[in-house]
């Protein structure tokens, strides 16, 4: 073995390639373990450093230029996730949540330090490494449809205090520790702190927003600015003795409101994810003395159960004081205590710059490494369990928002009449660029054209860059013309009055939404692209793009048989969500047009009581009745931890599955699985994704 690893080459190319073999294969393993990922990025670290066979060495630089990098972009994506939308609506319940959660774990593991002789500065800064939280339950409650309650709403909304707090805490000390510290210090050091996070948080929103109005679409570029923004605020941070995973936290917060949900946090999101934030990991892996690990469990096992014990205990009384505060219910509180209990992302960053300064021993550190191991699982696991409980929020029980982008739509235009093309028509616009699925796009907006008494939008864009008197653009304008002399031709057939559009231009989304923005469509039908890799998640693709700038829904299809033979219909629905009951509007519209018959599945976990259940499927029955429709709606209920497989056996009985588009999260800057994506992948029956504008 010894004289195998002796011939691989030495080098920072070497240690690159190593660790992008390491992302790519080890964390999918564990997973199919039900473990998460990092554990197995922490496992492969340890296993390839220099107690395993020893190909990687923390102390090279590119190791330690790239775990930086991991640990800055770790901290700037949890900022950078943190809905400030749900935070403002609770603000003041967030704070005095945060403030419970952060104060009470900093207070017990103050004095499970001093209990076990470690001085005041180290013992308050274990302290702090139990006072924050990752959301890693976010998922879960998400597709349960409770992050509208309000006790997960101050929680995740919490998560900017006790964030900032322990960040704080971690500045303070290593000032301490650098024997820096007096009274005069700590209030200089904190006025610097507040003029720097005033600098970063209103000097970069400002500075950004004011970039991206005046770059427009160039998301290259907007992508930069959020890096250089990043680790300017870093730099900054290092200029007034803070540490960098500060700077890289606020930076998250003030480019949150900038790139708002958009394409640019897409990429932002996944260049983390699936590079430097695993980097980061694995380097946690390649510093781990794994003696000193088994040590710390056998010899310092009291310490290792103190922290872990105090974490769960404080956790709980802090949303027990949330309970007595705000008067929410038992199940609301353990939700509250679940999500607020794993110990990941500010933890393990602010740990780690903890044992580099010498403020924490390698013990303290080996021990963060079992709290943020065994938080991991149990905390989504608890969240799991109680979550599934909550009731669903009221608040998306709303019948003024329930009904399709079109109807409220034409009620606008009823009221403030645009000077547009359509004549008030229903308007269906139709990219046309495959002759091979060009018929069935055209067939299933003839029939919803149809159905609404409207029209259709066939569009060819004929690519263009800088000369229009390009032969290329010749060519590409006789075959658009030739194409839409086909589609128009087809529509004949369907009686459906049809209104061609050829357009030039350079960039085939913005070509479509304009159109269709310039038409007053009511909504868009595209043919579906497989260009779903590793390309088009970092640079987009024609889906992603028509999706974000379009000012109305958007259906992608992938159809397998012509719509007139598509009669039964899927329709997943998670929860209660105006989105969801949007999409099946849509899918009721292609039923009443096509005399089809709809089966509405939700998959729910498998410990949701009955009564939820029975509460879930008479609210939705109750919402999707339509006066004077004779569509068959049947509603399935199927108690599931592995959602994506009941959707496929539920698939093979249907002629077609209609998902809603949703766009792709992280939870503490670690990626997850989506559903939708591997339904997309497995699915063998016809398939419609419809988006609503900018999703």
């Amino acid at each position: 073995m010894e004289q195998i690893i002796n011939l691989i080459p030495e080098g920072p190319i070497v240690e690159f390639t190593l660790l992008l073999l390491v992302i790519l294969i080890v964390p999918p393993i564990f997973e199919n373990l039900r473990l998460p990922g990092l554990i197995g990025l922490l496992v492969a670290g340890v296993v390839l450093g220099p107690d395993g066979a020893k190909l990687l060495n923390p102390s090279t630089d590119t190791i330690k230029l790239l775990s930086d990098i991991g640990k800055i972009y770790l901290m700037f994506v949890a900022g950078l996730e943190i809905d400030l939308q749900q935070f403002r609506k609770t603000k003041n319940r967030s704070i005095g949540f945060g403030a419970a959660t952060f104060f009470v774990p900093l207070i017990v593991g103050t004095i499970v330090g001093r209990s076990f002789g470690f001085d005041w500065n180290p013992s308050i800064l274990i302290g702090s490494l139990l006072a924050s939280h990752t959301l890693l339950g976010y998922p879960i409650v998400n597709r349960l449809g409770v992050v509208g309650n309000e006790a997960v709403t101050v929680t995740i909304g919490a998560t900017i205090f006790t964030d900032i707090a322990a960040l704080l805490v971690l500045a303070i000390c290593v000032s301490f520790n650098a024997g820096e510290f007096t009274a005069f210090s700590l209030i200089l050091q904190l006025v610097l702190l507040g003029l720097y996070a005033a600098g970063v948080l209103f000097g970069v929103d400002w500075a950004g927003k004011e970039y991206f109005r005046r770059t427009g679409d160039e998301e290259g570029n907007q992508f930069l600015f959020v890096l250089l923004a990043l680790f300017l605020a870093a730099v900054g941070a290092q200029l007034i003795n803070v540490d960098q995973i500060v700077g890289a936290f606020l930076a998250g917060l003030a480019v949150n409101d900038v790139v708002g949900n958009g394409p640019v946090k897409e990429k932002v999101e996944f260049v983390g994810s699936v590079l430097f934030i695993p980097f980061f990991f694995v380097g946690m892996g390649l510093l781990l003395d794994i003696n000193g690990f088994i040590e710390t469990l056998t010899t310092s096992l009291g310490l290792t159960l103190a922290i872990v014990f105090g974490l769960l205990g404080s956790k709980f009384l802090a949303a027990f004081v949330a309970k007595l505060l705000y008067r929410y219910q038992w199940i609301e509180t353990l939700t509250m205590w679940s999500l607020s209990v794993p110990q990941v992302a500010a933890t393990l960053a602010a740990a780690l710059v903890g044992v580099q300064q010498g403020v924490i021993t390698p013990e303290v550190f080996n021990t963060v490494i079992v709290l943020m191991l065994v938080t991991s699982v149990v905390g989504p696991l608890m969240t799991a369990r109680f979550a599934s409980k909550l009731p669903v929020p009221k608040v998306y029980l709303d019948p003024d928002n329930m009904s399709i982008w079109w109807e409220t739509h034409e009620v606008q235009r009823r009221i403030n009449p645009p000077v547009a093309k359509s004549e008030d028509l229903f308007t269906v616009v139709v990219p046309i660029s495959n002759p091979l699925t060009q018929r069935y796009l055209i067939q299933m907006a003839a029939l919803l054209a149809r159905h609404e008494s409207g029209q259709i939008v066939p569009l060819s864009v004929a690519i263009a860059h800088v000369h229009m008197d390009e032969p290329q653009l010749d060519i590409a304008l006789r075959e658009s013309r030739r194409s839409l002399t086909r589609s128009v031709q087809m529509l004949e057939e369907f009686e459906v009055k049809a209104k061609p559009e050829l357009r030039i231009d350079d960039d085939v989304s913005h070509a479509i939404s304009r159109t269709a923005r310039e038409w007053e469509s009511n909504l868009i039908v595209m043919g579906w692209s497989p260009t779903m890799g590793l390309r088009s998640r970092l640079f987009g693709n024609l889906i992603n793009d028509v999706f974000w700038s379009s000012h109305c829904p958007v259906a992608v299809m992938r159809l397998i048989d012509e719509p007139v033979n598509i009669h039964r219909l899927l329709v997943p629905v998670k929860n209660l969500s105006p989105q969801t009951l949007r999409t099946v509007r849509f899918a009721q519209l292609f039923a009443d047009a096509n005399s089809g018959e709809i089966t509405l599945l939700h998959v729910c976990a498998r410990r949701t009581p009955v009564e939820q259940i029975q509460r879930f499927e008479s609210d939705l029955a109750r919402l999707v009745k339509r006066d004077n429709s004779s569509i068959k709606i049947a509603i399935t209920t199927i108690p599931d931890d592995d959602v994506v497989k009941v959707i496929m056996k539920a698939a093979q009985a249907v002629d077609l599955v209609i998902l809603r588009s949703i766009r792709r999260r992280t939870a503490g800057g670690l990626a997850i699985s989506n559903v939708t994506t591997k339904v997309i992948e497995e699915l063998k029956c016809s398939l419609i994704l419809f988006g609503e504008p900018h999703s």
